[in-house]
């Protein structure tokens, strides 16, 4: 059965993409869909698959996959690294999609950190430590190639010290006197920017701080990898490392959570939870991202070069009539919030941010992510409001303050990660200790 595949022309931050193909063109996998405009930031999208070109819309391409496919793919055409890290269309792949070129634009003139995220901050979310793991040589020479780049003297790989697999593999093949590792605590969210150099540089940056303000560079893992496979292999981003968890038919121990690496972009999410032995009977909603900061998605959304986790959740249980929402910087945001509680049956009397959530055009960044203040008066603002209960997208450290006051004021505690948690049988977040 010939399968369709859909790309967005807007998978990262900047300028949409413009088709550089037409309806019933017949194309390669990696052969250019869609270019970015000149002199804007944006990035390239190509095809993950041989096909045909079956529509082109003012949003999308979509591409009729040939029965048979192969591996191969049209190489880049550039010559250095930094003209292949953006004729491949490569952005961050852990987080909102910057493209990387443009991070790299402005190399440092002395000293100067390239630090990997390989934090897998998110519980469930498991694909960057099983590609470290699998080729640990490959996330190194990407940091090594980025160093280059910029410039840079220094590279580290901040990563949670809980993955001893993948702390070993890459202790075995580092041989870079000025590559180290940095291990991390198992608390979320350790993989944000900030905290990640926080932790490694002992600099605490404030909200609207970026990281060469610490004279740093952040680069998701996979993006690394990537990197090294257009620069080496002269491949184009194409595939996509997901992990899909959940709801799966039999519900067998060892199909709850699942890995899929170089999975074709474009591909739908229906066709991933098929090849992970297929969606339960009943499920409560179906994410795309992690439970913190994932986001509800349908079965024909297309894989894109943001994606990184598929969970099909738990069906959700009857909340109380009245419930109040506690919003952090570091989870989901107040309109996910509000979406959760509608699917709990509530009805939303009062909204609190995090005493540390701070608006940066738009969003709520957090003063010091991962560290709470206490969440006391919060709380009680929203029992004052009517609250019989408090739903909360919180942050380790600040789920730990709010389970401090919530129970004693006779307020039970909904997380917004708890349906797909219950789905893979994982600890829900409530009170933490530190390992």
């Amino acid at each position: 059965m010939e399968e369709i595949y859909e790309y967005p022309l807007k998978q990262h931050i900047g300028q949409q993409a413009v088709p550089s193909v037409v309806e019933g063109d017949k194309i390669l996998r990696g052969q250019l869909l869609a270019f970015q405009r000149e002199d804007s930031l944006g990035a390239n999208i190509y095809a993950s698959v041989t096909g045909v070109v079956e529509k082109v819309t003012d949003e999308s391409i979509f591409v009729k996959a040939d029965e048979k496919q192969s591996k191969e793919y049209v190489p880049l055409k550039g010559s250095k690294p930094l003209e292949l890290i953006k004729e491949a269309g490569i952005v961050g792949l852990g987080g909102a999609g910057f493209p990387t070129y443009a991070k790299f634009s402005k190399p440092f003139e002395t000293g100067g950190y390239v630090i990997i995220n390989a934090a897998e901050c998110e519980p469930i979310l498991s694909h960057n430590i099983a590609r470290i793991e699998q080729k640990p040589e490959q996330l190194l020479r990407g940091l090594e190639i980025a160093m280059e780049v910029v410039n840079a003297e220094h590279g580290v790989v901040a990563i949670k010290k809980t993955h001893t697999k993948a702390i070993k593999a890459l202790q075995e093949v580092s041989k870079n006197p000025k590559i180290r590792l940095q291990l991390l605590e198992n608390i979320y969210p350790m993989g944000e920017e900030r905290a990640i150099i926080r932790e490694t540089l002992g600099k605490l940056l404030s909200v609207t701080d970026l990281p060469l303000a610490a004279d740093a560079i952040v680069i998701n893992a996979e993006s690394a990898c990537r990197i090294a496979e257009a620069v080496d292999e002269k491949k184009p981003l194409i595939d996509k490392d997901m992990t899909v968890g959940g709801k799966i038919k039999g519900n067998a121990a060892d199909k709850l959570i699942q890995v899929f690496l170089d999975v074709p972009l474009g591909t739908k999410v229906a066709t991933l939870f098929e090849k992970a032995g297929g969606l339960a009977d009943t499920y409560g909603e179906l994410i795309m991202g992690g439970p913190f900061t994932g986001k509800r998605t349908t079965a024909d959304a297309p894989v894109v070069k943001t994606t990184g986790g598929l969970i099909a959740a738990e069906c959700f249980p009857k909340g109380p009539e009245k419930i109040g929402l506690l919003v952090c910087a570091c989870g989901a945001n107040k309109e996910r919030m509000q979406q959760l509680a509608e699917s709990l049956g509530s009805e939303v009397v009062g909204i609190e941010c995090c005493k540390q959530a701070k608006e940066v055009k738009g969003n709520l960044k957090c003063e010091n992510p991962g560290k709470c203040p206490g969440q006391v008066q919060k709380v009680m603002a929203l029992k004052k409001a009517g609250a019989q209960a408090v739903l909360i997208g919180n942050c380790t450290d600040c789920s730990n303050t709010v389970m401090s006051c919530a129970p004693q004021l006779g307020l039970p505690v909904y997380h917004s990660t708890d349906s797909a948690l219950r789905a893979v049988n994982y600890k829900l977040i409530r009170k933490f200790k530190k390992r």
